[in-house]
């Protein structure tokens, strides 16, 4: 019962694997280069004179992401592409039935065409 009751309750860690995971966490951040990266924001943040009206969007610019017109206006632009794909999708299945439609007409008049050409024998 109690191998059971183990596998259905999370094992509860001890304080030492919850130190030992949070500074696997650290060295992991600080190998990959964010420990650096948001000092140096957050360095470039302290240092503004005017602080800017939003911080984080001011972090996020710091970082390489888009400002939020930025991050609005593609958002935009997607939605517009979006509706012209759709349009485009629906032209093209349009244009893929006519297609289909010609051919089949055309299978079907050459196909009468070969059988009245044909001479009794």
């Amino acid at each position: 019962m109690s191998v059971l009751y183990d596998l259905v309750t999370p094992a509860q860690h001890t304080p030492q694997e919850k130190e030992a995971k949070k500074e696997a966490f650290r060295k992991y951040l600080e190998s990959c280069g964010v420990l650096d990266a948001l000092t140096k924001v957050l360095v470039a943040l302290y240092e503004q004179h005017d602080k800017p009206s939003s911080a984080v969007e001011f972090i996020q610019q710091k970082l390489g992401g888009p400002s939020l017109s930025d991050y609005e206006k593609l958002q935009t632009e997607m939605s517009e592409l979006q509706i012209r794909y759709n349009e485009l999708l629906a032209a093209h299945q349009e244009k893929r039935l006519e297609f289909e439609e010609f051919k089949n007409s055309h299978v079907q008049a050459s196909t009468k065409e070969t059988v009245e050409g044909e001479s009794p024998s």
